[in-house]
């Protein structure tokens, strides 16, 4: 089973979904725009792409930009700040098993 972070509106997210679809039908797809993370389910998505919390930011988002860049934030700070802006979140997260990749370019699927 294979689990997506997907953003429907974002282009690079839709070319991870349709990768994945044609390689498996067993696909559980997350709309966290729509349902939101939880803390809990950051830290894991973190363990499982072996990164930091600020590593799995868009730094091109305007909230980066404009609030965030060259500010310093713990890793708790990070998962708060992810959670009540999930819109900073890199995209697609594709997770298996025991571990994720964010898949841009999409090829980063066949690493899972």
């Amino acid at each position: 089973m294979y689990t997506i972070y997907h953003n429907p509106r974002c282009a690079k997210s839709r070319d991870g979904l349709k990768y994945l679809q044609e390689k498996t039908e067993e696909i559980e797809i997350k709309l966290y725009l729509k349902d939101g993370l939880t803390e809990m389910e950051l830290e894991e998505i973190l363990k499982k792409l072996n990164l930091s919390p600020e590593q799995i930011v868009r730094k091109q988002e305007k909230k980066y930009k404009e609030d965030l860049k060259d500010q310093n934030f713990n890793f708790h700070e990070w998962l708060k700040i992810i959670k009540e802006n999930p819109k900073l979140l890199q995209r697609p997260i594709v997770i298996k098993d025991y571990k994720a990749v964010i898949a841009n370019p999409v090829s980063e699927i066949d690493k899972l």
